[in-house]
């Protein structure tokens, strides 16, 4: 079963704090998930789906269902790291198109900037844990300066190339008075930041901010009795990447798979996307995923992000206009929330005028979960502006 068109985006809400030091968890997540339901022209007693992953306080969705005083038909814990709500909202458009909701409410809330040791927990249990964590390999950056390395020895791509990601999206991220860091910064600017794992600099990396986002996915029927915009879900893909038994190759995401099975529902191709919110933790993540994701060829991603390509409005492929996670917003440590919201904000023509995409169709929305050098969980979200089926 396609769920293609059976389903809509029809409210969000992003915080608009980054620091966050007098609020628990629970009542992030209850700020954002009133404000988008707000959005959508909603309220908590219209929800009958809750999708929520695994750093949620207490026992996950039941904890917080009875905290927001609602009562769902169905609940979704799913965890893949940071892109968990791109996968949330494929779960929620199917859970829809087969009736099990009409209302489906998506929360993320975080506070790793003001309190220490942030969504980390119960990582030391893991399987791999013995064996990465004793080296300190867990998390970022190092995993993501190997793929970084990797990719330059493979393809030739250089530092500069990789400043160009940070530079265009802090020439966004001006235009967003909440953005943690609004100044415009150059390539030189990023090559002279210190270096924080060869050849990962402090300005290839994201920011690390609290805050928290949510979105509602409701049915067509739903939709249509809405005052609101809302943007249409036209294809879904999600893949898991791991170190297959040690045979792992650091120059691809999982992207490869889940972009070509969202392209495929959705009914388009890479030349119908106007708009493209790509996972940005560090520059080689947007790197990677735009070659994997298929807007250009593998190793050509260096070429590819030169002469302002990823600038809007006018740029090839206009990308985090917000200015993502290298600049904005990166909750909870997982950016994935962020990158729904400000395609549903293209597609809706609600971005700062200084970087709306002109008549913006078709937005591609992608999320990475994990560690490009260990194991990840990939999704990829095509929208569609709600006139465009």
């Amino acid at each position: 079963m396609s769920i293609r068109g059976k389903a809509h985006i029809a409210g969000i809400y992003e915080h608009p704090l980054r620091e966050i030091p007098d609020r628990t968890l629970s009542q992030i997540h209850a700020e954002v998930a009133l404000g988008a339901l707000a959005d959508a022209g909603l309220t908590l007693s219209d929800v009958d789906g809750y999708f929520c992953d695994a750093t949620v306080p207490g026992m996950g969705g039941l904890s917080m269902v009875e905290y927001l005083g609602i009562r769902v038909r169905y609940l979704d814990n799913t965890e893949t790291g940071g892109s968990s709500y791109l996968g949330h909202v494929g779960h929620a458009a199917a859970a829809i198109a087969a009736g099990k909701c009409s209302v489906a409410l998506v929360t993320l809330a975080g506070k790793p900037r003001t309190s220490r040791g942030g969504n980390r927990g119960g990582m030391s249990d893991a399987p791999e844990g013995s064996f990465e964590n004793l080296w300190g390999l867990f998390g970022a950056p190092y995993g993501y300066a190997l793929a970084a390395r990797r990719h330059m020895w493979e393809f030739g791509t250089t530092s500069e190339q990789l400043a160009e990601i940070k530079v265009a999206a802090s020439l966004h991220a001006q235009h967003n008075p909440n953005a943690l860091l609004q100044q415009v910064v150059t390539v030189d600017d990023v090559l002279g930041s210190p270096m924080i794992s060869d050849p990962l600099h402090r300005l290839d990396c994201c920011v690390v901010t609290d805050g928290g986002g949510a979105v509602v996915v409701v049915s067509p029927e739903v939709a249509r009795d809405l005052e609101r915009r809302t943007a249409v879900v036209l294809g879904h893909g999600e893949s898991q990447k791991h170190t297959d038994n040690g045979r792992v190759d650091l120059t691809y995401t999982g992207a490869v798979w889940s972009g070509p099975r969202a392209f495929e529902e959705a009914g388009v191709t890479q030349a119908d996307v106007d708009y493209a919110s790509i996972y940005d933790s560090f520059t080689i993540t947007v790197m990677e995923t735009i070659e994997d994701l298929g807007f250009c060829e593998k190793g050509e991603g260096g070429r590819f992000v030169l002469d302002g390509a990823l600038v809007a409005p006018s740029g090839k492929l206009p990308f985090n206009t917000d200015g993502g996670g290298l600049c904005n917003n990166h909750p909870a440590n997982r950016g994935g929330m962020t990158k729904i919201l400000e395609a549903v904000r293209q597609l809706r023509g609600e971005a700062h005028p200084a970087v709306q995409v002109p008549d913006c169709e078709i937005a591609l929305a992608h999320g990475t979960g994990g560690s490009l050098s260990t194991r990840m969980g990939s999704a990829t979200l095509i929208l569609g502006r709600e006139d465009v089926r």
